[in-house]
């Protein structure tokens, strides 16, 4: 029974209590973490105290996983590559996979989340694949990516793949809560260009070029070589990784095998050298400083006289007549002497 399922509502629906589906969490029941996911990324008040709550619950049991990012340009295969690979390991893993679908502007709704992906994968009892809408969430990360991240650990999945929209901001979100980034460029699509600068360069643990295939292996081929020229420019990370480059085709299954050999490697790698536990800690800051930004914003938008003057105070910026610094100012002091 295929676990896809992107429209779920909460018409009538009333969710066990927390610490009942925590239960049922931790035993790998899919339908919970469906129902876990759904909960976290409801705006209702009653919801978002349930949701906390089930967190809390979740993080009192830190699991040792594997939580890998993945992006690209639209189109380069990201949810067929994902298939493949996940389909690859499911016999001694439980993959679970965090697709993140671009939103309707109109609706705010998930574009792509009608359209049933990963059949095969999908039907796997040891996988787990969860559409979720982008929304107008900054760098094509769905809000509650983080939370998702959690829910699918303490319901006993390993790795975690975060699969993106792959446009603006998107590398420099996933690369902020995952262990390995993953970039998959496509041949011949001027990918090469921006291959070469170096900040997706630093950001890239794994970078595959993706349809290695038919027409498309000469094109490959050339790619592979644009990112070894450009990847000489470059020593080791700051955690002595040196970024991979791979060539796949997730069509003919081919270098699949060896992409998860890299990423095992990995993950040895890190978690022997200390980077692991440190990249964690650094995930967990990122969280609560994302949390108190987002706090202090829902403050503002849930009391009418304090979103009318955010809204006042950000026109006036807009107009020039007021600088950024001036406006943060008074819309700071606004806050602190309303909650004193």
């Amino acid at each position: 029974m295929s676990n896809f399922n992107p429209n779920i509502k909460f018409k009538k629906k009333i969710f066990p209590g927390t610490e009942i589906l925590y239960k049922k969490l931790i035993t790998g029941d899919r339908y919970a973490l469906s129902e876990a996911i759904t909960l976290i990324e409801s705006d209702k008040k009653e919801h978002k105290k349930n949701a906390k709550s089930l967190i809390n619950l979740c993080l009192k049991n830190p699991k040792n996983t594997l939580r890998i990012g993945i992006t690209g340009s639209p189109g380069v295969g990201k949810s067929t590559l994902l298939e493949s690979l996940g389909l690859h390991i499911t016999n001694n893993q439980k993959p679970a996979i965090l697709a993140i679908d671009p939103s309707s502007n109109r609706t705010k709704g998930s574009i792509l989340g009608d359209k049933t992906r990963m059949n095969k994968l999908s039907t796997s009892e040891n996988a787990f694949i969860r559409p979720s809408p982008s929304g107008s969430t900054l760098g094509g990360v769905a809000q509650k990516t983080r939370e998702s991240i959690i829910l699918a650990e303490t319901a006993g999945y390993n790795p975690v793949f975060i699969e993106t929209v792959g446009v603006g901001q998107s590398e420099i979100a996933v690369h902020s809560m995952t262990d390995l980034f993953i970039l998959l460029i496509q041949p011949g699509s001027g990918d090469e260009i921006q291959g070469i600068k170096r900040g997706i360069m630093e950001m890239a643990d794994i970078i595959v070029i993706n349809k290695a295939d038919k027409e498309n292996l000469a094109k490959a081929k050339t790619s592979y070589n644009h990112y070894a020229n450009a990847m000489r420019l470059f020593g080791k990370k700051d955690n002595g990784w040196q970024t991979q480059i791979l060539m796949t085709s997730a069509v003919e299954n081919t270098g699949i095998e060896e992409l998860w050999s890299t990423i095992l490697k990995y993950e040895k790698h890190v978690k022997s050298n200390g980077f692991y536990e440190e990249q964690r800690k650094k995930q967990n800051i990122d969280w609560f400083q994302e949390y108190l930004f987002n706090k202090m914003m829902d403050i503002f938008k849930n009391d009418d006289n304090l979103n009318s003057k955010f809204d006042e105070t950000q026109e006036k910026v807009a107009k020039g007549l007021l600088s950024p610094y001036q406006a943060g100012d008074i819309l700071f002091n606004l806050l602190v002497n309303t909650n004193k």
